[in-house]
């Protein structure tokens, strides 16, 4: 398999489509066609009927109250954001520690830089916070500075309105025979593929985005996929969306931006922290999505798919890709619809055994 490769693949009785590789790392395709216009119409006036909402709402002063209430020590809190472990806070630390439990807005080194000016947090103005200087802060400081600052949509992670639609018995037909074209396509069991969430329709006005992301959470022993949880019967701590397949639909052509942007697939090697350099942030799909390895158009039926998981090497799911990190461009004219459909397993495969048991009664 190397990219450009295409081949053939009959995803509808007596017709080939053709699939081609897009990247390696993550493994990614394209498929023109996938979807006809009218069945992209269909997608797109089903989701208006039943209504779309925010994607993201703005966070709200409940949750900086909820953060003060946390017990956890001020030098665990260093230790949490100091990623590389050699005593000191760098920008792009604190930027990519907010953006995994930060309160859904976005922050660039620039935000960080202001934050302390306004509650004094670095003395010497050098943009690093030795462990000395983050002892003398005062944490609720920072709490309340986050509250005072009104956050507009476009500060926002994901900028967008979405609506879930049934593809189970019963759905409207070419909602069900779309599943059928995704289960030859990724050619997974079929119980796996019925069993997953259902599918996720999103807009995109004009100025809408979503910053790089990935669809799948880590797998800790910690961590309970959402779609096994209640199954499992085990009380983890932390939940995640374990979605080993992406799907993703265009519904129309975009007048202007909204590709999906891929910004380190193929790329030799990953480090987190090299996501951001000279407080330019690669997952910043406003402005940086041409900085990006790999982008692709929205067209108008094309489907996009990848793995989010590596395989364990035992026939099942794995590690988590990191290549898989994707986003969203800015939506510079127009609206962009697309559809997502997540195939869900859990990399715990007693757990989705079990759940699939469950699911069959």
């Amino acid at each position: 398999l190397q990219v450009g490769h295409t081949q053939r693949v009959e995803l509808v009785p007596g017709r080939a489509h053709a699939v081609r590789t897009l990247s390696l790392k993550p493994l990614l395709f394209e498929i023109p066609d996938f979807l006809t216009e009218e069945e992209c119409k269909l997608i797109v006036h089903l989701a208006k009927l039943k209504g779309l909402q925010k994607s993201q709402i703005l966070p709200t002063e409940d949750y900086e109250e909820a953060m003060e209430m946390i017990e956890i020590s001020q030098m665990d809190i260093f230790n949490l954001l100091d990623h590389n472990q050699d005593g000191q806070l760098q920008l792009k630390e604190v930027v990519l520690t907010h953006t995994r439990l930060g309160n859904g807005r976005w922050m660039t080194p620039e935000n960080i830089r202001e934050m302390y000016t306004a509650v004094k947090a670095d003395p010497d103005g050098n943009g690093v916070l030795s462990l000395e200087e983050f002892k003398q802060l005062n944490i609720r400081d920072f709490h309340k500075y986050m509250g005072s600052q009104k956050a507009k949509m476009s500060d926002l992670v994901r900028n967008s309105q979405h609506t879930w639609l049934y593809q189970g018995e019963g759905a409207h037909q070419v909602m069900r025979a779309i599943r059928q074209r995704v289960m030859r396509l990724t050619r997974l069991p079929p119980e796996i593929v019925e069993h997953s969430e259902p599918l996720q329709v999103v807009r995109y006005d004009q100025g809408g985005h979503y910053h790089a992301h990935m669809d799948s959470g880590p797998v800790f022993p910690e961590t309970a996929c959402s779609h096994t949880k209640l199954v499992a019967n085990e009380s983890a701590p932390f939940e995640t969306s374990c979605r080993y397949v992406t799907v993703l639909f265009y519904l129309n052509n975009v007048t202007g931006g909204g590709e999906t942007v891929f910004p380190i697939a193929d790329n030799r090697t990953y480090e987190e922290m090299s996501l951001i350099q000279n407080d330019i942030d690669l997952r910043d799909t406003r402005k940086n999505c041409d900085k990006g390895n790999l982008r692709v158009k929205p067209q108008q039926g094309t489907a996009v798919f990848w793995y989010n998981y590596l395989s364990d090497g035992e026939g099942w799911v794995g590690e988590l890709d990191d290549f898989a990190l994707h986003g969203g461009c800015l939506v510079t004219q127009g609206t962009k619809w697309i559809a997502n459909n997540w195939i869900n397993v859990d990399p715990n495969r007693r757990r989705q055994q079990q759940f699939q048991q469950e699911m069959e009664r």
